[in-house]
């Protein structure tokens, strides 16, 4: 393998990662509250409250890991607010995750307006954690098995959720909560606060995707960074039917969409900006008209539950 290719190769691994970890991080949320039962719309508000307060944090305390916990913890004052209207108070979820969206829009377009003026700064540079052994492997070690901590337990949290679906009392109740909720309430089981607990979640997940979004993968913030990449995100949690597996495959395929601008410049090939842009939306489109007939929603997702209905 020439140089060139090498470079090539490399750019695009390690923007499918930094591009794909906040989508994973969103569409594990996203998937856990869908089996729920709550269609969480307002995944792109909660993702751009935490890259705000991801970076804010991060830039006054030049520390990455306290800017991590700002954003999980920004996103999850979000999800509390959506769960309070849709769980609790039972509104519609789409009309409320719209609304989130667009007031999380709004309101971190103004505070960066007012603590940063015209002014855009940067942070410093992310520290990694080579993996022993794994960093050394030639070429994709250093791509692949050095990255900051935050990669890792992303990473860990797919084979985490894998786990709890599958063997455990708690991912059964999830599961009920989003097809049978009747059924789970008759159990004993309290469908309201595992249906908050999962928003709740949620929240947590999208924010922390948003802080690494905007301190590993822009070093800044930007009004609207996330430029939709909490939409995709709810259909990658769609498609991967209650798997995490192809909630990952979905968000390093769409990674790798995003940083082909990168990878093709190694390559000096000039294709503008505005075109490769597109490539991640037209893939969720072709990936929508190949798959989304089979696509497995829970029966009564979106539904607001109300106990003693039947």
């Amino acid at each position: 393998m020439d140089l060139l290719s090498q470079g090539f190769l490399s750019s695009l691994l390690l923007g499918a990662i930094v591009a794909g970890v906040p989508l994973l991080l969103a569409g594990l949320g996203e998937q856990l509250s869908e089996k729920a039962g709550v269609l969480n719309i307002g995944l792109e508000g909660m993702m751009l409250t935490g890259a705000y307060l991801g970076f804010y944090i991060a830039w006054h305390t030049q520390s990455m890991s306290l800017g991590l916990l700002a954003g999980a913890l920004g996103g999850m004052g979000v999800a509390a607010l959506m769960s309070l209207c849709c769980v609790w108070l039972r509104l519609n979820q789409i009309v409320i995750g719209i609304a989130l969206t667009l007031g999380a829009e709004g309101a971190t377009a103004l505070l960066q307006y007012i603590q940063f003026s015209r002014t855009y700064p940067r942070l410093g540079s992310v520290d990694t954690l080579p993996l022993p052994l794994l960093s050394h492997i030639p070429f994709i070690g250093r791509i692949l098995f050095n990255q900051p901590p935050i990669v890792y337990l992303a990473i860990a949290a797919v084979a985490l959720f894998a786990l709890i679906y599958r063997y455990t009392n708690l991912g059964l109740s999830l599961q009920a909560a989003g097809e049978k909720p009747v059924a789970l309430d008759a159990a004993g089981v309290d469908v309201l606060w595992i249906r908050t607990l999962a928003v709740l979640t949620t929240g947590l997940l999208a924010g922390a995707g948003g802080a690494f979004m905007s301190q590993v993968g822009a070093g800044i913030f930007v009004p609207y960074m996330t430029q939709g990449n909490g939409f995709i995100a709810i259909v990658l949690a769609m498609l991967a039917r209650g798997r995490p597996l192809w909630v990952l495959g979905g968000a390093l395929l769409f990674g790798a969409c995003l940083s082909l601008t990168t990878a093709l410049q190694v390559l000096g090939v000039a294709v503008p900006t505005d075109v490769i842009q597109m490539l991640p939306f037209i893939a969720v489109m072709l990936v929508l008209l190949i798959f989304g007939r089979r696509a497995n929603l829970p029966d009564a997702l979106g539904t607001p539950y109300v106990r003693g209905s039947r």
